[in-house]
């Protein structure tokens, strides 16, 4: 079930939860992990009103702790003081059938040009929240993180339209429950809850015969900021596409670049793919993080790595 126009990140695409046991480098599509979902549509003119209720209670697939993709930045995940011993609890999950589904409905139209949505969700995020409390005993301090699942309500919308040989397009999204981890030791458990208000502003420029030139601009608003918060108050993240055929579309290269402004951080894939046959593709890639370990690309500094597929339709 796909709700966002956004390409790299995720912003309104939020329904399904995603496989990051190779983080973000998963085709979108692949990455998604499917829900049992009602799915209701009524039409009506140039609109479409859509209700979703959702008694799935799967959530993302996170890697092992020790694997190629294992999450240890600060922004993820908590860190322990020295010297004291960590007690990671099993994560604490929605157990009641109906209590627990998600719901949400989604109002498409179009007018004057441009496809407008108006999106509202209410469910569990598919993060856990990483709650803590440090303890005395015998041997020790000993740090408990208790992991837990929290709800939330997402109000949004998205819009884009066409003009000549530029697409603009974007998102838009209010959270009213955030969890950042914190670095004070006197806060109780660890966390702050905080509303959140981000977007995603999209230029696509079709201005190059057989080519792609796109843009992104990603940036997230805490409301309740703390000056002990993990993240800044803003953060901001680019993306940049640039993609070409040629041999009448049997070669394609497109280069990939995400940043983090915050953190310096950031992600390069190039890729080159050809279509030897109408039902056989080739193609070769690379994915190059760089930047500080504490940030959200940063942190597999040392796990890039060259990628080589076949795909083969029957």
């Amino acid at each position: 079930m796909v709700w966002g126009k956004a390409d790299g990140l995720k912003l309104l695409d939020v329904i399904n939860p995603q496989n990051f046991r190779e983080f973000i480098l998963d085709n979108f599509d692949d990455s998604r992990i499917p829900l049992w979902t009602v799915n209701a549509e009524l039409s009506f003119g140039n609109s479409n009103l859509q209700f979703l209720w959702i008694p799935d209670r799967t959530y993302h697939l996170l890697p092992e702790s020790g694997a190629t993709f294992a999450f240890t930045s600060p922004l993820v995940v908590p860190q322990a003081p020295p010297g004291i011993a960590v007690n990671l609890r099993s994560i604490e999950r929605p157990k009641n059938l109906l209590t627990d589904s998600d719901i949400g409905m989604r109002l498409s139209t179009f007018w004057h040009g441009w496809d407008l949505t108006f999106n509202y969700l209410y469910h569990y995020a598919d993060f856990p929240v990483f709650f803590q409390s440090l303890s005395l005993t015998p041997s020790g301090p000993v740090a408990t993180i208790s992991p837990r699942y929290e709800r939330n309500h997402l109000f949004g919308g998205s819009f884009s339209n066409a003009f000549g040989q530029l697409t603009v397009r974007g998102e838009a999204t209010y959270n009213t429950d955030r969890f950042v981890l914190t670095t004070s030791r006197g806060d109780g458990d660890g966390v702050i809850k905080t509303g959140e208000m981000a977007y995603v502003l999209g230029l696509d420029w079709f201005g190059i015969q057989d080519s792609l030139v796109s843009f992104q601009l990603f940036q997230s608003w805490l409301l309740n900021p703390t000056n002990d918060m993990v993240r800044d108050t803003l953060d901001t993240t680019t993306s940049l596409l640039i993609r070409r055929h040629f041999l009448n579309e049997t070669l394609e290269a497109e280069a990939l670049w995400l940043r983090n402004v915050n953190e310096g951080d950031g992600l390069v894939r190039p890729k080159v793919s050809y279509e030897l046959r109408d039902n056989m593709k080739v193609w070769l890639g690379f994915d190059l993080f760089y930047g500080n370990r504490n940030g959200l690309f940063g942190q597999f500094d040392q796990n890039d790595r060259l990628v080589t597929g076949m795909e083969i339709g029957f």
